[in-house]
């Protein structure tokens, strides 16, 4: 067979094949497929989709664990946050344009939390979740409560209360306000006695006894907070409150309102000190009273949020 012979049998081999490859059904498939990886492959290079890529790592932040603090004592832990680039995609690609203000979350929680840690107090929510408590500390004052209630009503502000156990008992329409209100109720002892120098026998039955009164005048309310009278006790004090399933409250703000201040002063020793995480101290009177509406005006413009002691400390991350 000469060359021009064996040229011609490989033509003919070669489009037979070629033929038989473009009528094969199978080949048809085989396209299809490259040209769905062509357009996956453009659509994962979208601009936009690669510019929240390029740009997540700008609003992330890792979670920060529960821990002992040697001046703050007991200081919870707080949420991390990353961005999620497919809702965030989705709902930026409406308009094809970068808007932080359209990225979705996802919170990431920390490993070691309150409850794995010693029983210590605590005086203050995490240091980087910008919110502020109102600690309202009630064993006396009827005559100013309601009058804070309808302002915290007004605002849209929920407090947390600390009961004491006898003056709950007698005034068992004044608490039920309190929690129609929506407040978050605590214990402040039976009588307000100095926890510090009190028995453990004794510590422990005025907890108890203050968690039985507040029970009994709510709708069941168990009360997981415990603040001490004065800011007085010691390590056993929080021990026994931790074996009753409750956590010790203390402050990091203090109004010093049973000294009667004038509101201006009041409120300017409030403003100059608080803080992110901030607990405030305050009781039902007059100065409180006279003071409140003006006190959280001034805190809301600080970009603060209000809340109760379990919200602060909860590790839920505020994202603005």
């Amino acid at each position: 067979m000469n060359n021009n012979w064996k040229k011609i049998v490989v033509i003919c081999t070669i489009s037979g094949i070629s033929w038989i490859l473009v009528q094969n059904p199978y080949t048809d498939k085989y396209l299809a497929g490259l040209r769905s990886e062509a357009v996956l492959t453009v659509k994962q290079k979208d601009p936009l989709l690669a510019e929240i890529e390029a740009k997540a790592g700008n609003y992330e932040y890792p979670p920060q664990d529960a821990r002992i603090d040697s001046i703050w004592k007991a200081v919870p832990g707080y949420n991390g946050i990353k961005v999620d680039i497919k809702a965030s995609y989705k709902i930026m690609k409406k308009s094809s344009k970068f808007d932080e203000k359209k990225l979705i979350f996802i919170q990431l929680p920390p490993s070691r939390h309150l409850e794995d840690l010693p029983s210590a107090p605590i005086y203050r929510a995490h240091p980087d979740k910008p919110v502020v408590s109102f600690i309202v500390n009630v064993a006396w004052g009827n005559e100013y409560l309601t009058k804070m209630l309808a302002t915290l009503k007004e605002h849209g502000v929920k407090a947390t209360f600390f009961l004491e156990g006898r003056w709950a008992k007698n005034n068992p329409e004044l608490v039920k306000m309190i929690e129609e209100g929506g407040h978050e109720i605590g214990n402040h002892s039976y009588s307000h006695p100095d926890m510090k120098t009190l028995s453990s026998e004794a510590s422990k039955n005025e907890i108890q006894k203050t968690n039985e009164v507040i029970h009994a005048v709510t709708n069941g309310v168990k009360s997981k907070w415990f603040a001490p009278p004065s800011g007085s006790y010691r390590e056993e004090t929080v021990n026994i409150a931790a074996s009753l399933g409750m956590g010790t409250i203390m402050w990091s703000v203090d109004t010093i309102d049973w000294q009667k201040p004038s509101p201006d002063i009041l409120i300017n020793r409030v403003v100059s000190k608080v803080h992110p995480g901030a607990f405030v101290l305050m009781h039902p009177t007059d100065s409180t009273a006279r003071s409140l509406d003006t006190l959280i005006k001034e805190i809301k413009k600080k970009n603060l949020h209000i809340m109760t002691v379990s919200d602060a400390l909860s590790e839920k991350r505020i994202i603005r």
